[in-house]
């Protein structure tokens, strides 16, 4: 098939992702250049099975340890550094680098894809700071002389063919920027390497196309649409057409995303095994999750719990009726944003599903939202519920002014809740380390500079 390049959108798009982020922030507050830093970042430097969050370039190339690793697949060696992270400073960073792309494109043309990636459409300022090329260069420098951070650039025609050039030639470039245009698809998107390296190919699509003989993205560029659509359905066609680096996608026409669920996890430090115990963690969780729904106006008609089990020492142990922990869903008898109403919903699936095995894993979601403006009241509860909703609002204001320990409940000071312990935790993950900045090399707020 010939695709008309000449009638599809035509835009100057950067995508700009700042190498192993987490990682190069933590070796320049150390005054470590982050391309010499041996520097690795995990959930929690104590727990053997902490997941490497980040990892510095050289500890990816010398040590293969990467995003997903374990704590005790990190080799013992003088030269790795590893630490906590401190999601607040990251955050605060972000922030900073962001202030350094809004100075190249607009609010409508700047899509935040992750925490350390960006899109920018530039189209409409290349005659002000000239070539996306130069473009990408000055946010390069700019980025490197206020954050002393390292920035990898891929430029494209639209923003698929700019996050396939980041991904695989920006990144490995010696000057860390790449330009694929709809005419060097045959000679750049045709010739990565394996179907996983191409945006969008999951491993089961990988499978699945595996399956139809299609193991390269030439093979996929060159393979029968037709057969695509009938064995993948619509996704098949939106593959074949990305092989040919066609994207429709404009984007300051952001399509809003409407949250299907609000979830929390919570990985136990321990083996859990007295039912209280397990129940105060619950209750804590639901109750910030409950409060995040409250602050977005919507209500959740379905809940489920997923309880994992700690695994036994010995594998002798494992019998073949054991259980590693379940998963239950629970359909509430009236859409809620109720502390109390949701909280007693998970502890009544937990109570139904336990029997006193130790639990290590406990993962909470609020399903099936809906606006809080619909919401049903019981004219048999009504009081309680108006009195309730008071008391939840009245929490959340407290909290949301002074911060999460300015008020909790009595049974957060008991020995098995973990409220006061993660109170500073961030995205799940510690907000700040033992490491501070002192005023020589902090980063600078008014500045924004290190």
């Amino acid at each position: 098939m010939n695709i008309d390049y000449s009638k599809l959108p035509r835009r100057d798009i950067l995508c700009i992702d700042v190498k192993s982020f987490f990682a190069s922030v933590e070796a320049v507050r150390r005054k470590i250049h982050p391309l010499d830093a041996y520097i690795i970042v995990v959930s929690n430097t104590v727990s053997k099975g902490a997941v490497v969050l980040a990892s510095s370039p050289k500890v990816k190339k010398e040590f293969n340890i990467r995003t997903g690793s374990r704590r005790f697949e990190i080799p013992d060696d003088k030269k790795l550094m590893i630490v906590e992270p401190s999601m607040g400073l990251y955050l605060r960073v972000n922030a900073m680098l962001l202030d350094i792309f809004r100075r190249y494109a607009s609010e409508d043309d700047l899509l935040i894809y992750s925490i350390d990636e960006a899109f920018l459409d530039i189209s409409s300022v290349t005659r002000l700071f000239g070539e996306p090329e130069n473009i990408a260069r000055m946010i390069k420098d700019e980025v490197w002389d206020k954050l002393k951070l390292v920035v990898a650039v891929g430029i494209g025609d639209n923003p698929l063919l700019a996050k396939l050039a980041l991904d695989n030639d920006a990144k490995h470039a010696t000057s860390q920027i790449a330009y694929w245009s709809y005419e060097s698809v045959p000679y750049t998107v045709w010739k990565i390497k394996t179907l996983k390296d191409m945006w969008g190919i999951s491993y089961g699509y990988e499978k699945s196309l595996n399956n139809l003989g299609i193991r390269s993205v030439y093979d996929l560029a060159h393979s029968d649409p037709n057969v695509l659509k009938a064995s993948l359905g619509i996704i098949g066609l939106q593959l074949f057409y990305h092989s040919h680096g066609v994207d429709y996608s404009i984007i300051r026409e952001k399509i809003p995303m409407m949250r299907k669920s609000y979830s929390k996890g919570q990985i136990l430090l321990s083996d859990y095994t007295d039912k209280e115990d397990i129940l105060f963690i619950i209750r804590d969780m639901t109750e910030e999750v409950a409060a995040r729904l409250r602050s977005h106006d919507m209500l959740c008609q379905n809940i489920s719990l997923y309880i994992g089990f700690s695994k036994p020492k010995n594998e002798k142990d494992i019998s073949q009726n054991q259980r590693n922990g379940f998963n239950k869903s629970h359909k509430l008898s009236r859409a809620s944003n109720s502390t109390w109403e949701i909280s007693e919903s998970f502890c009544y699936l937990f109570l139904s599903n336990w029997f006193n095995e130790p639990v290590r894993q406990i993962n909470i979601s609020c399903n099936d939202l809906m606006a809080s403006s619909v919401l049903q009241l019981n004219i048999f509860s009504m009081q309680q519920d108006i009195r309730q909703e008071k008391i939840d609002l009245v929490i959340d204001q407290i909290r949301n002014r002074y911060g999460k320990t300015s008020v909790f409940r009595a049974y957060n000071l008991m020995p098995g809740s973990t409220f006061l312990q993660r109170s500073g935790f961030v995205g799940g993950h510690k907000g700040e380390t033992a490491v501070k900045y002192n005023q020589e090399d902090s980063y600078d707020k008014e500045n924004k500079k290190l």
